[in-house]
């Protein structure tokens, strides 16, 4: 499997915080066929978070991948979508309700699409917009 593009970075001030080869079944698809029953997909999250000191080892000052994971079974069992596109988008757009991620890229693979390949499906980047590059108020 691909490794994917390095986020944690010193100079960016990000840690990498990810859930990998999380396995689940949904609800998606745009053929009759893959209305009738779940399909097993694999997510991988990578999440840049803003990385401030941790002075105390304590939950409550990172990003809680468990929350994460949560967050991102709610999506899969929310209903039937029809593109991984959609289910990707949703995914990042949870993931980035918290403040300190700065970016995250989603990959979202259906497992059981073609016998002669282990997956197919795809991978999203998106970013908190750069709040330095945005018109400041009067």
């Amino acid at each position: 499997m691909m490794e994917p593009p390095r986020i944690a970075s010193a100079a960016s001030a990000l840690r990498h915080v990810f859930i990998r080869a999380l396995v689940l079944e949904a609800s998606i698809g745009v053929y009759p066929r893959e209305h009738m029953r779940k399909q097993r997909v694999r997510i991988n999250a990578d999440l840049g978070v803003e990385d401030l000191p941790v002075e105390q080892d304590e939950l409550a000052r990172v990003v809680d991948y468990e929350a994460i994971a949560t967050r991102i079974r709610e999506v899969t069992r929310a209903g039937h979508v029809r593109l991984v596109e959609t289910l990707a988008e949703r995914i990042a757009a949870v993931c980035l309700t918290d403040s300190r991620v700065k970016l995250v890229r989603v990959r979202v693979e259906k497992l059981d699409v073609f016998a002669d390949a282990e997956s197919a499906g795809v991978e999203i980047e998106r970013r908190l917009p750069d709040l330095s590059t945005r018109p400041q108020p009067e």
